[in-house]
């Protein structure tokens, strides 16, 4: 009984320590907050979107990439006619193939559809790695941009408002996106 008594003084105690620990912690803390550590700021919201689609820069840049893009899908479409028309043709022909002939063909059919799809992934890859290019230059003066005004109007903290963006709700007054896109405009014509 005498080892049973033991273990539960030490939980006891265990959760004085705990308990002690916590409510200090929570002292702590609101000590800071009610001894003047306020969080004041001003914060601002920007739809970088909105900046990309409505700045002259920023059509700029979609239309570049879109025409960068739609040439390379050009290119894959070429190819997909070309497998369809090996394929038709394979398919008129096979009845009248000798199994060596048929073999044949089958074998360059698949190094046809292999070479297909590694040209297929370059030209994907080609299309995000200059979709990455240009939108990284383009978020780069946005940056400078909203740097400048957050200055000139003091603001401390400016959220992203954009659609998956970290801001879920914002007053209007926040919004400056339609400052950030003039002055875009007049930095960037």
């Amino acid at each position: 009984m005498g080892g049973s008594g033991v273990i539960q003084n030490g939980g006891v105690l265990r959760k004085v320590f705990c308990t002690g620990g916590l409510l200090m912690a929570l002292l702590t803390v609101s000590g800071c907050a009610a001894g003047g550590a306020k969080v004041e700021g001003k914060i601002g919201v920007v739809d970088p979107s909105r900046v990309l689609s409505e700045t002259n820069a920023g059509k700029k840049a979609k239309e570049s990439l879109g025409a960068f893009s739609k040439n390379r899908q050009v290119l894959i479409e070429m190819d997909e006619k070309e497998l369809r028309r090996m394929e038709e043709d394979f398919g008129r022909q096979a009845s009248v193939l000798s199994p060596t002939a048929k073999k044949e063909r089958e074998d360059q059919f698949r190094r046809r559809v292999a070479e297909y799809q590694q040209k297929a992934g370059e030209l994907n890859r080609e299309v995000q790695e200059k979709q990455k290019d240009v939108l990284e230059g383009f978020r780069e003066k946005v940056g400078l941009v909203v740097g400048k005004i957050s200055k000139r109007l003091g603001l401390q903290i400016i959220m992203d408002k954009g659609k998956g963006g970290p801001t879920l709700y914002s007053d209007e007054g926040l919004d400056i996106t339609g400052q950030v896109i003039e002055e875009f405009n007049r930095e960037y014509p």
